[in-house]
């Protein structure tokens, strides 16, 4: 049971990292003043494969629609993704990825919307920064040399996600040997120096709560970690940038109200301190912000 009791001791055991401050910065013309106001991220799937059957947009003309309505709704960034990271998803290839991709982000980023695109493929990243994305949301762990090199090039953002394997779709079991917010902190130390150097200016880290590893398939076991890594946020923010979180489901606890489990999370999301909430969900998770920015004043 999560208590305020617990809340209280996780803040009084990590006082000064409860302080942390985080860059702010731009991208294209907007401004993201992540220690005053959070920002939402909306989703768009190209995949047919996504259980979350409203994103899934299977022609550029509904993308584009969707992700011009979730602008509207909120989002500050629309993030686009081609290949679903559910273990049972069909593998789709870079070229595949690309006649996918590039007609909606050139149709979104054409209104002026902030678009993200989803990958762990170098040539469908720069294929996809070529056509106009301004964020690369990078779910994989080779070539990232290669990756931050491309971003600086077209002074794009970065999501680094947090990776056991080599992307996404390469994961296992999930190692809980350590204090896992100490061992992120580590991994997101070493590839923001790595990012840093290659010239990118801009960079999220991201725990990716939402990925496929195989003993996370147990509820419990799963929805533990999830909450425990929303709360302890605050902590990763110590590295000094924003932290995006996917807000994951609890299909087993919500059964067919499952689509209120994103506006859940999303409260212990914001009680860690998140800065940017990629989420389905986004006219939901702003009347959450919104209710808890009114809270604290």
């Amino acid at each position: 049971m999560l208590t305020l009791e617990y809340l209280a001791e996780l803040v009084e055991k990590n006082r000064a990292a409860s302080k942390a401050r985080v860059r702010e910065f731009s991208i294209g013309d907007q401004f993201f003043a992540f220690n005053s106001q959070p920002a939402i991220m909306g989703v768009v799937n190209l995949s047919p494969d996504s259980w979350y059957r409203e994103s899934v947009c299977l022609t550029a003309e509904s993308a584009i629609a969707r992700g011009k309505v979730l602008s509207a709704q909120g989002a500050k960034i629309i993030d686009i993704g081609a290949e679903s990271t559910l273990a049972q998803a069909a593998r789709v290839d870079g070229v595949l990825q690309q006649s996918k991709l590039l007609p909606v982000i050139k149709g979104l980023s054409a209104e002026g919307i902030c678009v993200s695109a989803e990958t762990y493929d170098l040539t469908v990243a720069k294929a996809c920064l070529e056509a106009g994305a301004q964020v690369l949301n990078l779910t994989g762990t080779e070539q990232t040399r290669e990756m931050y090199q491309l971003a600086a090039a077209h002074s794009a953002a970065v999501i680094i996600c947090y990776v056991q394997g080599a992307n996404v779709r390469a994961v296992a079991d999930f190692d809980f040997s350590a204090d896992m917010t100490a061992t992120m902190q580590e991994y997101f130390s070493r590839q923001i120096e790595l990012a840093t150097k290659q010239g990118v200016e801009r960079i999220f880290i991201d725990p990716g709560l939402g990925f496929y590893y195989r003993n996370l398939q147990d509820s419990a076991v799963r929805v533990r970690h999830q909450m425990t890594t929303f709360l302890n946020t605050f902590r990763l923010r110590t590295l000094g940038f924003p932290v995006c979180h996917a807000l994951p489901h609890a299909f087993e606890f919500f059964g067919e109200e499952v689509r209120c489990a994103e506006p859940f999370f999303a409260v212990l999301a914001s009680l860690g301190k998140t800065d940017l909430f990629r989420t389905h969900e986004v006219p939901r998770i702003k009347a959450v912000l919104d209710t808890l920015k009114v809270f604290s004043g």
